[in-house]
Order: C-alpha cells, then structure tokens, then sequence
C-alpha cells in the first residue's frame, strides 16, 4: 500500500479528538473503532519510514577491553 503523510497526520487528528471519520483531500473515510484506527496508524508509520522498530533505527555500539572491577 501507498499512504502518505497528509493520510497518516489526518488519521492522528482524529484518533487525537476521538473521531471516527477522517477526511483528508477530496476523500472522507469512516472506521469502525478506535482500534482498528491504531493498527491502520501503525501500519502507515511502518510503510512511511516512521515507526521506531524498522530496520533504518540507530544502533550503538559498546567496547569493553575485558577489564571486570
């Protein structure tokens, strides 16, 4: 699937205000519940890059030179 940033702020705001109807463009689109409005957001973070757990995430490095106190 495509989604793109204008998607995915407008389904913020209307989880944000506790709506369950977002219009975004010329387009309106109605969910059944708040939850299937969560999974749809995670699921746009993922396809655009944004959520925390993909595989473009930092990652830190820690050396030890075996010295244990």
């Amino acid at each position: 699937m495509a989604f793109t940033i204008e998607q995915y702020q407008a389904l913020q705001a209307a989880i944000a205000e506790g709506a369950l109807s977002v219009r975004y463009a010329d387009k309106s689109v109605t969910y059944r519940s708040l939850d299937e409005m969560i999974r749809i957001l995670k699921l746009m973070a993922n396809d655009l890059g944004l959520s925390a757990n993909n595989d473009g995430g930092r990652r830190f490095t820690s050396f030890s030179k075996g010295f244990y106190p």
